[in-house]
């Protein structure tokens, strides 16, 4: 099974993850604010959660996203360039995109190992601060990996999972 051939149901795995992690954040904040409104009395350690939970999900759904083209494209420089310029340029936005993702997978690579050995924790609940930077790799590296068959061997997949 060819690499391409794995990238739509890995892609969705993690968006379906991410939505879930991102959904369970939004439950956790619905009942931080009920609990302080009723109780006076917030769920300790509410907003470190949030960020660590939101950052995950959001690094889970960029493979999906550049897997759906979802990326941002300002064309008012190219609309009247030919078809082929545009696929070339598109490419070549792809490879910028794969070095892109490949160094801030292994930068946050590098700052969990980091943050491990120095023992760092969140001030409220004490949670390990590695976990945070650990969970983001995953996402980044499959977003560079999305980007990497789509600049090698075009936006096919695109096509297939939107009309799939």
């Amino acid at each position: 099974m060819s690499s391409s051939m794995l990238l739509a149901p890995l892609c969705r795995a993690f968006g379906m993850v991410g939505a879930a992690v991102a959904l369970a954040t939004g439950f956790l904040t619905l009942v931080s604010v009920l609990m302080r409104a009723v109780w006076s009395q917030p769920i300790p350690g509410d907003v470190e959660m949030t960020q660590m939970g939101i950052a995950f999900a959001i690094s889970m759904c960029l493979p999906y996203c550049q897997l759906q083209r979802g990326n941002i494209i300002v064309d008012f420089f190219t609309q009247s360039s030919s078809e082929g310029s545009r696929h070339r340029l598109d490419a070549m936005g792809n490879l910028s995109l794969v070095l892109l993702y490949g160094l801030l997978a292994w930068r946050t690579s590098i700052g969990a190992l980091s943050v491990r050995e120095a023992g760092e924790t969140t001030m409220i609940i004490s949670l390990p601060m590695w976990w945070a930077y650990a969970c983001l790799a995953p996402g980044l590296a499959l977003a560079g990996w999305v980007a990497l068959v789509q600049g090698l061997f075009g936006q096919s997949q695109s096509n297939q999972e939107v009309t799939g």
